[in-house]
């Protein structure tokens, strides 16, 4: 079967793991046949790299007869516009999280799914995580579930438009409480019904780089979330409790454990895996097959949801029902 021909929207730090995931480890299965690059300089020397050739406007790439599917890397306020064009050109897309700044954005990009049916997948790269999947498949030994708990903390970040509310959307709640907002759906399977938040800036000037939320899910499950851009290092940790015992796992340093009484036994994992790299292959292989994406337009609308929710509870200082 002919390599799926990518086009690569957003060649910075996020593309550029696409870019070298494609064109390094996936070159049987994908080809890198261009790029885009609001900087032009920059971006011609990224397709000089990886053997592809520079597209200095998304039209061109759109409708480039070449290009099968689009990888968009870019912030978050301009996917609902290239999503609409994209999905009119025909083109498959795989979308970097999250799925749009808000939730306005997110049903306009349903609304073009809905108009022209291309394959789409959200990049919610966790979920392809050897420690979380390992977690996932040991959640029946320990359910019914009670409580989770998920702790991600980063060193700040050299982005600067991060912290730009205009182009990134919003802070750490959107572009990183995401990621633990899609894992508690994934891991409990339920869904998020309430949140109550707190969100503040210790580094950051317009946005927050600090959150913690907790937040009411189907099944009488509690969580609580905690998200950081202020430290010195960095975690993922991630607690699952329920009747018959316990999962206490680290995503990023790769441990895992079921804890039952007083007894801890480790969990064995595979080897740890670049996960851009399997996102990739999981939507090629989709693309491929015509089957579906395994992460669509309603897993990334249900994480969305628990980001709005959470931005409205911080700014009311009370708790808020999540949208349905």
């Amino acid at each position: 079967m002919a390599p799926l021909r990518i086009g690569l929207i957003g060649s910075g730090k996020h593309g550029s793991r696409y870019a070298r995931h494609i064109t390094v480890d996936l070159r049987d299965d994908l080809r890198l046949v261009a790029l885009c690059r609001r900087d032009h300089l920059a971006g011609r020397a990224a397709a000089r790299q990886y053997g592809c050739r520079f597209t200095p406007e998304i039209d061109s790439i759109l409708t480039a007869p070449d290009v099968d599917a689009l990888a968009v890397a870019v912030p978050p306020t301009l996917h609902a516009d290239i999503c609409e064009r994209a999905a009119a050109a025909g083109k498959a897309i795989l979308l970097e999280k999250p799925l749009a700044p808000c939730l306005a954005d997110a049903e306009r990009i349903r609304a073009a799914l809905g108009r022209n049916p291309v394959p789409f997948m959200v990049a919610h790269t966790l979920r392809f995580n050897t420690t979380v999947r390992a977690l996932s498949e040991h959640v029946p030994y320990i359910a019914p579930l009670h409580t989770i708990f998920l702790s991600q903390r980063f060193e700040q970040s050299p982005l600067g438009w991060l912290d730009q509310p205009r182009v990134s959307g919003g802070g750490i709640i959107l572009h990183t409480g995401v990621h633990s907002f899609d894992l508690l759906r994934f891991l409990t399977g339920a869904e998020a019904e309430s949140a109550s938040c707190r969100a503040w800036r210790v580094y950051t000037r317009e946005t927050e780089d600090n959150f913690v939320a907790n937040i009411a899910l189907s099944g009488k499950i509690s969580a609580t979330v905690i998200g950081s851009r202020s430290t010195d290092s960095r975690n993922g940790l991630i607690e699952v409790a329920g009747t018959r015992g316990q999962l206490v796992a680290d995503h990023v340093h790769h441990f895992a454990y079921l804890i039952r009484g007083g007894a801890r036994t480790p969990i064995d994992l595979d080897a740890a895996v670049p996960t851009v790299c399997e996102v990739l292959r999981a939507f090629a292989h989709a693309v491929r097959t015509g089957t579906a994406p395994p992460i669509g337009w309603r897993d990334g609308w249900s994480a969305l949801t628990i980001v709005d929710a959470c931005y409205r509870s911080s700014g009311l200082g009370q708790p808020v029902p999540v949208a349905s």
